[in-house]
């Protein structure tokens, strides 16, 4: 997939990863990148056409289909982060969860994916795609979990039209979903970089962080290992040693 002359776009552009993408296409000489968010009107970044489009309303999603003709790349990264735990007194958040990064991802792709034959789909997944951190993340890493899982079917059900379907999988980036964790942070233009880099290279998985690569490969472990000392498995460091 080569991003000079493509047309791209990116859901959630108004912030974060998602301003990062959108600047970073435009960069490397993308024709035409579309800015897509809840409130356009939020989008300033030059050289883009802002698009209405909230990836859990159908008719959304729909609207910003009919306005937008060819596309080679289509980057899911809208999402959204709230406190849910899975045995709390409400569903609600739960449900926002996987409305946004399971429905929301699923139904854009959907509407997108027949002009897509030829081209390539970056679905932003999480560490949290494979470990839980903390009872009120868990309505987050459920729905993560099954962005994963998604992104690999859809990568099956779109090998016939030669469509290129890769995963960004981060822990942490300076951006406004992390803002209230004082750790150490990679710039979202350095992860953006390294995620365009791995799509043009053909990558189906790009580990955008060391604490990702850490869980990654705990995943082949014993589980009771890697959840009696989190924080060690997280950052690589033996337990009971200081992280700063």
């Amino acid at each position: 997939m080569q991003i000079t002359g493509a047309k791209a776009l990116v859901t959630g552009s108004n912030r974060g990863l998602g301003r990062a993408f959108v600047e970073a296409l435009v960069a490397r000489g993308a024709s035409t990148v579309y800015a897509t968010a809840r409130r356009p009107e939020l989008i300033d970044t030059p050289g883009v056409t802002p698009l209405h489009l909230d990836v859990t309303d159908a008719a959304s999603i729909a609207a910003a289909a009919s306005r937008v003709g060819e596309l080679d790349i289509l980057v899911n990264n809208a999402g959204i982060s709230t406190p849910s735990t899975l045995l709390g007194d409400h569903l609600d958040n739960i449900r926002r969860e996987f409305d946004t990064h399971f429905w929301g991802t699923l139904n854009v792709t959907r509407a997108f994916a027949p002009r897509l034959a030829g081209g390539a789909i970056l679905n932003v997944i999480s560490a949290l795609s494979w470990y839980v951190y903390g009872p009120t993340s868990n309505g987050y890493a459920a729905a993560k979990a099954a962005e994963w899982s998604l992104t690999n079917g859809l990568r099956i059900e779109l090998a016939d039209q030669k469509t290129q379907v890769t995963a960004l999988a981060l822990a942490i980036a300076d951006t406004d979903m992390m803002a209230a964790y004082d750790i150490p942070k990679l710039p979202p233009a350095e992860v953006v970089a390294m995620a365009l880099d791995g799509l043009e290279a053909g990558k189906l998985e790009v580990i955008g962080d060391p604490v990702t690569a850490n869980v990654k490969a705990a995943l082949a472990g014993d589980p009771a290992a890697f959840y009696a000392d989190v924080p060690a498995a997280l950052f690589g460091q033996a337990p009971g040693s200081d992280t700063r």
